[in-house]
């Protein structure tokens, strides 16, 4: 069950807008993707609401997970 043109269409145009907000962020991934994410990686993520209330967690990637993101890209 694939999508359809106008949905591609659409997710494409968000993500330029995105990109466009963001600049950044795409570079960040394309660096960490040229890296490569390993076993035992640490991967953090940092999130501070407008309030100014922070959550972090961070996870180690184990063989498992990359299984799993191979899977994903063989997918597309």
């Amino acid at each position: 069950m694939g999508m359809n043109p106008t949905q591609i269409f659409q997710i494409m145009n968000a993500w330029k807008k995105f990109t466009s907000n963001h600049p950044k962020f795409p570079r960040f991934l394309q660096a960490v993707a040229s890296e490569g994410i390993k076993e035992n990686t640490i991967i953090e993520i940092n999130v501070t609401t407008p309030e100014g209330k922070n959550y972090c967690s961070n996870m180690k990637i184990t063989q498992s997970d990359l299984e799993l993101f191979q899977q994903i890209k063989n997918m597309q």
